[in-house]
């Protein structure tokens, strides 16, 4: 009963986030969502007993889309663009009791669930890191390496891509070229 309630939770709320990733304007809304969702990804994991690959998925995904995020912060000005409103205070006070809720119904849920009985219950001496590494590093072992080579290639191809659109520097620019490139900047947007 409650994996089941625990499922449609974070598969609302991933599907939720992640809309929100593809329909905003806002560049940091977007990420914000992104990061969210791929934690609510993390507790699909966590469900399914496999607590090595969710915090995995906390720990490269999510921490790839927070460096992706400080990137877009240093690159891009995206709060030229955001124009905050204020909000409904009774959407507000919704969202936080709803909030409230869901926190005690987490803390509640392990001594509401002291019958329930694993299908598949853990080995003795092999813990879930220790499963995964022999599965990842056995049977796996080829598709495991082409991946770290294609990120590899990705990483390389990323640096000689930037490089490529970094004719100028700004720290031997002179302020007044500096002032000039912002103001054309400025007229073309």
């Amino acid at each position: 009963m409650f994996e089941t309630i625990a499922f449609y939770l974070f598969a609302f709320l991933t599907v939720a986030m992640f809309s929100i990733t593809v329909f905003t304007r806002q560049a940091l809304y977007a990420l914000t969502a992104l990061a969210a969702g791929m934690i609510f990804i993390s507790a699909f994991y966590f469900l399914l007993g496999a607590d090595f690959l969710g915090a995995v998925q906390i720990i490269v995904y999510t921490g790839a889309v927070m460096a992706l995020y400080a990137f877009g912060m240093m690159f891009f000005d995206t709060t030229r663009y955001v124009n905050e409103h204020g909000r409904s205070p009774l959407i507000v006070f919704l969202l936080s009791g709803m909030a409230a809720l869901l926190v005690v119904v987490i803390f509640a849920a392990p001594i509401a669930s002291e019958n329930i009985v694993a299908n598949y219950p853990v080995q003795e001496g092999v813990g879930n890191s220790q499963a995964v590494g022999m599965v990842l590093f056995t049977k796996y072992l080829v598709p495991f390496e082409v991946a770290a080579v294609m990120l590899l290639v990705a990483m390389i191809a990323g640096i000689v891509l930037a490089g490529k659109k970094m004719d100028r520097s700004l720290t031997l620019m002179e302020e007044e070229e500096i002032e000039l490139a912002k103001q054309s900047q400025e007229k073309a947007v």
